[in-house]
């Protein structure tokens, strides 16, 4: 039993440095870029650890979503959607712009026992001013609301391309 979740976390793993070093080798094959809009595509790590995509719907909003492994729970899957706002003028740095970002969300999480939830991600976004690149880090509180009402936290760093 044991050897078999050992498998099953050696071959995710796996899978993640290879998905890591495609985008990683795609990235250095566009042009470089500003973001702040359009679509991001990149890696969150932490629990969940997998895909994070984001799209800028305005100039202070965006959606984000998140396809990811829980480490924490046997690898089961995560999904999650957030609506984010963004409150830039609250840090100011010397180079690009560290934006606030809260919101509210969505979660799935298939495994034994299939969890939805609400979310409320509170977040850091560096947003580089010369890198179509940004890096986050943020907080979540879930509250499950299937099959039964508890209380979770997630948290996670990552980093975005943005095309």
């Amino acid at each position: 039993m044991i050897s078999y979740y050992l498998c099953s976390i050696k071959s995710k793993i796996k899978f993640m440095k290879r998905l890591l070093i495609l985008l990683v080798s795609g990235l250095f094959a566009l042009n470089v870029m500003a973001q702040g809009d359009g679509f991001g595509l990149g890696v969150i790590l932490g629990e969940p650890t997998g895909l994070s995509g984001k799209y800028w719907v305005s100039e202070k909003s965006a959606i984000d979503g998140g396809i990811a492994w829980s480490m924490y729970d046997q690898g089961s899957l995560h999904l999650h959607a957030d609506y984010l706002f963004h409150a830039f003028n609250l840090i100011n740095v010397s180079k690009g712009q560290l934006p606030l970002y809260f919101g509210i969300g969505a979660r799935v999480k298939l495994a034994d026992d299939v969890r939805f939830g609400a979310r409320i991600p509170v977040g850091l976004d560096y947003l580089f001013e010369d890198a179509p690149l940004d890096i986050f880090l943020e907080i979540v509180p879930i509250l499950d609301l299937v099959p039964a009402t508890a209380f979770n936290m997630n948290g996670a760093i990552g980093i975005r391309y943005w095309f």
